[in-house]
């Protein structure tokens, strides 16, 4: 009985191990096709994406970014002021022949940016074979002179240009212009002296408000009722809180920072008053609100200089 009882139990121990193995083998067996699945799957589709991709890719080369049909012609400049068309072509950095597709417009308006001169651009793609460049130019309107000593030992004046905003210039070659030399010369613009030459780099904005007021009040200056009476021909910015303005006839006008429109009007009822007493201004402070101090010579005493025409429009051309 005993060893019949051991046999069993043998039996019964051998069929339950092989159960164990058989269920193990299909458990492994199961995790090893979820392994497949769930790294296979992935790659399969990374795969296909991939070739899709680059499918996609070698078409686009193929037929736009590659194709002939699409090399730029024609660079369309036009300009609001007196920059020549092929002076912004060459700073654009636009090569004949490329793709119009492909150009990256960005890094064109950027090329084009860097020079202070110009203030906007827009650029636009004209299929198939144009590019459409419109650019907007800074407008001096008043100039720093600075001097130098030559390697002589000579003194030379460096010229810095201001457009109204403060932005800084240096004037443009006479070359790069569609118009004519003598025009180019423009002895017109009023002197800013006083300034830190040390803030005059070229596509740097001064935002001293001394400086900010002499440009507004020259800007404001050919609207005003003194236009054509007087011409300005320095503004003195180094006292702090005023500007003092120096008149072709000699007159030395002081304003105060702020209404400067009105302080042009008041000039003018001045102006007017020393005109009836046959007298002319030598100096009037305007940034005293009463009261204005004003010192006055009679005409005769005063260096005559005919006041030249309120300061005209700037040159402005369609450059094609």
């Amino acid at each position: 009985m005993w060893f019949k009882r051991e046999h069993k139990n043998r039996r019964l121990s051998h069929r339950h191990v092989l159960d164990v193995r058989l269920r193990s083998e299909q458990v492994r067996a199961s995790r090893v096709r979820l392994g497949f699945a769930v790294i296979g799957i992935p790659c399969v589709v990374l795969f296909g994406i991939y070739l899709l991709w680059r499918t996609c890719e070698w078409t686009l080369d193929r037929l736009v970014y590659d194709n002939a049909e699409f090399a730029i012609q024609q660079v369309d400049v036009r300009s609001d002021g007196v920059i020549a068309p092929d002076q912004l072509r060459n700073w654009s950095g636009v090569k004949p022949g490329a793709n119009l597709i492909a150009l990256d417009l960005a890094s064109v308006k950027r090329n084009l940016e860097m020079e202070p001169v110009i203030d906007s651009i827009s650029i636009e793609r004209v299929l198939p074979r144009t590019l459409k460049i419109r650019v907007t130019e800074r407008k001096p309107v008043a100039q720093v002179n600075v001097p130098r000593t030559d390697g002589a030992n000579g003194v030379v004046i460096s010229v810095f240009q201001l457009d109204v905003t403060g932005v800084v210039m240096q004037p443009l070659d006479p070359r790069m212009c569609v118009v004519p030399l003598s025009q180019m010369e423009d002895d017109r613009l009023p002197v800013i002296t006083g300034l830190n030459v040390s803030q005059l780099q070229p596509g740097h904005r001064i935002v001293l408000p001394q400086v900010q007021a002499a440009l507004q009040l020259v800007s404001a200056f050919g609207r005003s009722p003194m236009a054509g009476l007087a011409d300005l021909r320095r503004v003195d910015v180094s006292a702090p809180g005023v500007v003092v303005a120096t008149t072709g006839q000699g007159g030395e006008i002081t304003f105060g920072l702020q209404n400067l429109e009105q302080q042009l009007r008041r000039w003018r009822e001045i102006y007017d008053w020393a005109q009836r007493m046959n007298k002319t201004i030598a100096s009037a402070d305007l940034a005293v609100s009463n009261n204005v101090p004003v010192h006055t010579l009679e005409v005769s005493a005063m260096p005559f200089a005919a006041p030249k025409n309120s300061t005209p429009a700037p040159i402005r051309r369609k450059n094609v």
